[in-house]
């Protein structure tokens, strides 16, 4: 078993919009507790990160950074491979309970927040849609625009309907799926998404940056996948047979049409519902990074946590 500190806190978690600087912080929240005498190790929490041969569009850490901390839930399922919340969150749970059983310390990292909220807490997951049902409702979509199913949801859930855009397919076509399924009730109290309740004693780290850098890292990150050779790896992963749920990963669809700037303004707007995302996560903490190096704002962290 490997020595830990005493500490309040059992688990961190990093959460913050794409680009931020994430995994920086993680490495550096990681040198800090090795100090310590502590055995960081890094879980994933991104719904698309869990795909091998999507590395570089997802952002995947790098081979080396991986070399400075282990990085669970990561590379580890195939392009064709369908994947839920609900399959996530029994990983994610078995990571974190096994770290934690022998004394290492789970660094919980990600900007997908329903992940997020997965690994952290417990949550009723819905069940998968029966077989046809998503592409019978798929096809409604393209044939009739969100606007309509929007006003026949809200004809037989309005409870749903009030919290779902008009324009968000993806949230849309979910909760279609689930009144078909009998499955979508009217909520029973506060929703558990944004609930304090945790599995584990948990530092819940917020990491923003002013908008203009962070959407001009965004740009400069978007050039380095680019260098990197993504436009291939998504090429080669949709030659493969890239399951709809791979797909979804930002760019994907941009990068086969070869429209950058496309997915420059995805991947803006993304960030934006992220940081959305991020404001109601329950007892987060906020830590600004711009003009202060990963490492100060690791010190932070980890003074907040009360690890002096």
């Amino acid at each position: 078993m490997h020595a830990r500190a005493p500490s309040a806190v059992e688990v961190f978690a990093l959460f913050g919009p794409t680009a931020v600087g994430k995994t920086a912080v993680a490495l550096a929240i990681a040198r800090l507790l090795r100090a310590r005498g502590e055995d960081p190790v890094a879980v994933s929490a991104d719904a698309l990160q869990v795909y091998a041969g999507l590395e570089l569009l997802t952002g995947v850490a790098a081979p080396a950074e991986q070399a400075q901390l282990e990085h669970r839930l990561v590379s580890f399922l195939p392009l064709d491979a369908s994947f839920s919340a609900g399959e996530y969150a029994a990983l994610a749970h078995a990571e974190i309970d096994g770290l934690l059983a022998e004394g290492r310390r789970p660094i919980v990292v990600g900007g997908t927040g329903l992940y997020l909220r997965a690994a952290l807490c417990e949550l009723d997951m819905r069940p998968p849609p029966r077989a046809g049902v998503r592409e019978r409702w798929s096809a409604e979509l393209q044939r009739v625009g969100p606007a309509v199913l929007h006003a026949r949801l809200a004809r037989h859930a309005p409870w749903a309907a009030a919290v779902i855009a008009p324009h968000d397919s993806h949230r849309l076509l979910r909760a279609l799926e689930l009144l078909d399924a009998g499955e979508l009730q009217p909520p029973d109290g506060p929703s558990q998404l944004w609930s304090a309740e945790l599995r584990h004693r948990t530092l819940l780290a917020g990491l923003t940056r002013e908008r203009s850098e962070l959407y001009a890292r965004i740009d400069e990150r978007v050039q380095h996948m680019l260098a990197a050779g993504v436009s291939a790896e998504v090429r080669s992963a949709h030659a493969a047979g890239a399951s709809p749920t791979a797909r979804k990963a930002l760019g994907f669809q941009e990068l086969l049409a070869d429209d950058v700037e496309r997915m420059k303004r995805r991947t803006r707007n993304y960030a934006r519902r992220q940081l959305t995302w991020m404001r109601k996560l329950a007892d987060v903490q906020l830590f600004e990074l711009s003009g202060r190096s990963p490492e100060e704002v690791a010190e932070r962290i980890l003074l907040a946590a009360g690890c002096d």
